[in-house]
């Protein structure tokens, strides 16, 4: 039990470090964007998406290598550690 309950603190983790580049680039450009809409009063909603999609592919292309290394090595870790803790 307490070896299931390590897994998930870790997969958690893992997952706040992987999602953490795009949700930053989603909110900076975000945020950019309602200050560029408040200073010239240009109320669309539709203006935000189309920018925030393009940069969260922009840093999904920049840090999808290491985002891919560290999902990687987690899974392999589970894989090796497996077989000792099913018994």
């Amino acid at each position: 039990m307490e070896y299931i309950l390590k897994i998930g603190k870790e997969a958690l983790y893992l997952v706040l470090i992987v999602s953490a580049p795009a949700v930053l680039a989603a909110l900076v450009i975000g945020l950019a964007i309602s200050i560029l809409q408040a200073t010239t009063q240009i109320q669309e909603q539709s203006l935000t998406f189309v920018p925030k999609l393009v940069g969260v592919f922009i840093a999904l292309i920049i840090f999808g290598p290491s985002i891919m290394e560290q999902l990687t090595r987690f899974a392999a870790l589970l894989l090796e550690q497996f077989p000792y803790h099913i018994r």
